[in-house]
């Protein structure tokens, strides 16, 4: 009787978890096991996703075994992110854990968590090697696809040199990644961009926030999301996913003489909003019906420190 092996990744998948885990699941499929993906409702794969080597793995979350043999969990820092599969660890002959959150709680029988590597790719495609899986064009994608996404696009600190040493190891299976960054990065529906501008026109600096360093703020409005159309709102959550971003959505730089901030653009329900909050910067208040972002600084190329940033979805336009 072949064992019922079952992946799951965390809500509303990034980049990280769907690659890590469709990667990892071929890799199962090339050592002749049959495994079977999936990850809790809302149960979409939208761009830049829906392209992905392995997607053929997925099914309905409804439709998963109750308690397979083996589950494998990605990406998530807690049973809490996996929704309504997260009574499947339970009911699961073993449940491993791949994950590289400091955060994680180390639930599951068998948690493998390396909270310095780059991206839970990293781990997975280290668990791969072991396994004597041979890295191929499709496997080699998805994983790029997750290192990329929780690296943006190998800018952040964790790039290190053992993280290019293995994107090299993936390129070399004659994986395009012009044609991934532009799915990943550059690719977004023409009503998203619109929205983009509303949010940057928009744009208020404030030049005397932390210390002196400048902070740049702005909003949307649930409005501007009905006058774009779903493109736009689903081009939100797809920025969130392909950035490796929990909570906001798109962050944008904005570049205003030698002050340079990264803003949250994201909507949120609620009431009418009231502006930016007032107070020190870093430990600012949320308008009513907006969001708290954590940015920062980035001028000359530098971090100097976290700044407060105010970015709300409003009914109307704060006054």
């Amino acid at each position: 009787m072949t064992a019922t092996v079952l992946l799951v990744c965390h809500v509303n998948p990034d980049g990280d978890a769907l690659g890590s885990m469709l990667g990892f699941g071929l890799g199962l499929r090339q050592l002749g096991f049959a495994p079977l993906a999936t990850f809790p409702a809302p149960f979409e794969l939208a761009p830049p996703f829906d392209a992905l080597p392995g997607r053929d793995l997925l099914i309905d979350p409804a439709g998963a075994p109750a308690a397979p043999d083996l589950l494998i969990c990605f990406d998530a820092a807690s049973e809490g992110r996996l929704g309504e599969l997260a009574n499947r660890l339970e009911h699961a002959g073993t449940s491993l854990v791949l994950d590289h959150h400091a955060s994680n709680t180390r639930f599951g029988d068998l948690p493998v968590v390396e909270p310095t590597a780059a991206a839970t790719s990293v781990v997975a495609e280290a668990l791969l090697a072991r396994l004597g899986v041979r890295l191929d064009a499709a496997i080699a994608e998805c994983l790029y696809v997750a290192l990329a996404t929780d690296t943006g696009s190998f800018k952040f600190d964790l790039t290190t040199p053992a993280v290019h040493e293995l994107a090299a190891r993936l390129l070399a299976t004659g994986i395009r990644p012009a044609e991934i960054s532009r799915r990943l990065f550059d690719s977004r529906p023409f009503g998203a961009m619109k929205l983009y501008g509303d949010v940057l026109a928009r744009a208020v600096l404030e030049p005397a926030e932390a210390g002196g360093g400048g902070l740049v703020w702005s909003y949307a409005t649930l409005d501007d999301l009905a006058r774009h159309g779903p493109a736009a709102q689903r081009a939100g959550r797809a920025d969130r996913r392909a950035s490796g971003r929990r909570g906001g959505g798109r962050r944008v730089r904005v570049q205003a003489g030698r002050h340079l901030g990264v803003v949250g653009v994201g909507a949120q329900q609620g009431r009418r909003g009231r502006g930016p909050a007032r107070g020190r910067p870093g430990r600012r208040r949320a308008p009513v019906g907006g969001r708290v972002h954590r940015v920062r600084n980035a001028g000359g190329g530098r971090r100097v420190g976290p700044l407060g940033a105010v970015m709300g979805a409003h009914r109307n336009p704060p006054r």
